[in-house]
């Protein structure tokens, strides 16, 4: 009897473990994802998207829905975005059957001049303080989308951040360690204490973090639209703080501030269609890589080899060469965006990797002239949105205009002080730019809206996710969580050098021969916990009429649906 109940038991544990536990088939921990039918939304913070849903619930759409779950955030988590920032976005709209693509980016000074800079001895421009502020982009950013797309009152749309804001709201662990990093990095700037330190600190996880201030202004936003922040009070208030500060960001740069609609641009990978902006963001580096990429036998390399991890990092830098050389506002210099992301200027790239060796320094190609936050959302008609907002450097400049309770970005500082640089400051000129939101289509119609936010890592987590849905044949989720490398020292937009060869970072989940054969190969490799981006992601599933949405585990994010 004893030995049939032991013989039972070994036959039942692997039954009830299958049913209890998630079994994933890979060497790094995952989530099922979430799956539903009339509408979805993945954000970085639980309570931005539970709001992205609430305004599906109450008839508003992917946009209203997309722009409310954004105000909430820049309430939420003021450590990468808010409205002193500026805003992208791909929308695809439904009715019109099209991809849409939006660049809500703010301008330099018209008053700054670049005689400024070289006066003043400096070799690049000041990562906080007034001098590498631009006009912020966002709130003119959601009153396009909104004006374009929209169905509820902004009113409504804007209410529950203004509730956040008035409120308060519990802070989050991620969002707590980098309140006090940021905090500590601004705290002598105007403004930052009385804000973001009440009582002398920044607020801990679980405590109740309110922002009045920031409450009246999105209030004001609310009943007066675009112009109450580019032309009304809001606009004179940023004015006379920055005049007080030295700063050139003026009234007449806020007035004359617009956002642009803009044609996305793509490129084609193992059957499907991926979709990104144009510069000033760095959004085709990503089409670059993967048309390198194309040209290799990627699945029979394997998830996480040595051989695949080489190519995908001499790939990169190849097309980090070209951003840094090429990618700037195309309203100052031509950017050759049709032979940058051309099949045939890939195949001419891909002959300069060698399969065995780290390359320790590329040329940019010769072409004649010719912190951040994530989000997307879906509703039942169709629509998606993806959309990436930010201030920069986490928290911005540490320019806190008195009394309106948000951080003004230091974009700014992605200008390049190089004579002839595509890059180099001019008044009126937007800043090479980082955030970039990424889309793809099968068969012509939409299939994935996603985006893996964080600085440079942005295009190299963009190929990464699509290569582990492609290749790997990950599923929408696995394909975020997954180990992901991070290539940094290419040269940069600002002008400054890459260093030789640059450093792989890598995330824990690769094997110890794996290193050592990418160092053999001639990489210098870093391991790192943190730096690799924050993942988003929905999929429409055709056949069975449903939604998948994947959030970010590395951060605090969440997907839901309905």
């Amino acid at each position: 009897m004893r030995r049939q109940i032991i013989l039972l038991s070994l036959f039942l544990i692997p039954a009830l473990l299958s049913a209890q536990d998630r079994i994933s088939g890979h060497s790094f921990a995952t989530r099922s994802e979430v799956i539903a039918r009339n509408g979805m939304a993945a954000t970085s913070h639980p309570l931005a998207t539970q709001v992205a849903i609430d305004i599906l619930k109450k008839g508003g759409n992917a946009i209203d829905a997309a722009i409310a779950a954004n105000a909430v955030l820049g309430v939420v988590e003021p450590t990468g975005c808010g409205i002193g920032g500026d805003i992208f976005a791909l929308i695809w709209s439904s009715e019109k059957h099209k991809l849409y693509g939006l660049n809500g980016s703010g301008r330099s000074p018209r008053s700054l001049r670049l005689e400024y800079f070289r006066e003043n001895g400096m070799e690049f421009i000041p990562a906080l303080g007034p001098l590498p502020v631009t006009v912020p982009g966002c709130v003119d950013g959601w009153f396009e989308m909104h004006d374009m797309f929209g169905r509820l009152a902004m009113r409504d749309i804007l209410q529950p951040a203004i509730s956040y804001a008035r409120e308060g709201f519990p802070v989050t662990e991620v969002i707590a360690y980098y309140l006090a990093l940021g905090t500590e990095r601004l705290m002598e700037y105007p403004n930052i204490k009385e804000v973001y330190m009440p009582g002398g600190r920044a607020p801990s996880k679980g405590e109740i973090f309110k922002n009045p201030q920031l409450a009246a202004t999105l209030e004001k936003i609310a009943k007066g639209g675009r112009n109450e922040f580019y032309r009304g009070s809001i606009a004179k208030s940023i004015d006379d703080f920055m005049k007080k500060q030295g700063g050139f960001l003026s009234y007449n740069d806020m007035a004359r501030h617009n956002s642009e609609w803009v044609e996305p641009v793509s490129t084609t990978y193992r059957g499907v269609q991926v979709w990104e902006l144009p510069p000033n963001g760095q959004g085709i580096a990503a089409l670059q890589i993967l048309n390198i990429l194309e040209g290799y036998d990627i699945a029979t390399m394997g998830f996480g080899s040595a051989e695949y991890i080489h190519t995908l990092t001499e790939a990169k830098k190849l097309a980090f060469e070209d951003r840094a050389k090429y990618y700037a506002d195309p309203r100052f210099t031509k950017v050759p965006v049709s032979t940058l992301v051309s099949k045939s200027y890939a195949a001419e790239r891909r002959k300069l990797i060698d399969p065995e060796k780290a390359s320790k320094l590329y040329s940019a190609g010769n072409i004649e002239a010719g912190n951040t936050i994530y989000l997307t959302v879906a509703d039942k008609h169709g629509n998606m949105v993806s959309l990436i907002q930010s201030n920069y450097r986490g928290m911005g400049s540490g320019m806190c205009p008195t009394g309106l309770g948000f951080i003004l970005q230091d974009r700014g500082e992605m200008f390049s002080l190089a004579s002839g640089h595509a890059n180099v400051y001019a008044p009126g000129k937007r800043p090479f730019h980082t955030i970039i939101p990424a889309f793809i289509t099968r068969d012509n119609k939409p299939w994935i809206s996603f985006g893996v936010m964080g600085g440079d890592m942005q295009p190299q987590g963009h190929v990464q996710v699509i290569v582990n849905l492609m290749d790997f044949g990950m599923n929408l989720q696995e394909a975020g969580d997954a180990p992901r490398i991070y290539h940094t020292g290419s040269s940069e937009p600002t002008g400054t050098e890459m260093t030789t060869g640059g450093i792989l970072n890598l995330e824990s989940g690769f094997s110890i021969d794996v290193i050592r054969r990418l160092l053999s190969m001639g990489h210098t490799i870093q391991w790192d916990l943190g730096g690799y981006g924050g993942y988003q992601a929905i999929m429409w599933d055709e056949v069975n009429k449903v939604y998948y949405g994947a959030s970010e585990s590395r951060k605090d994010g969440q997907a839901a649906g309905f």
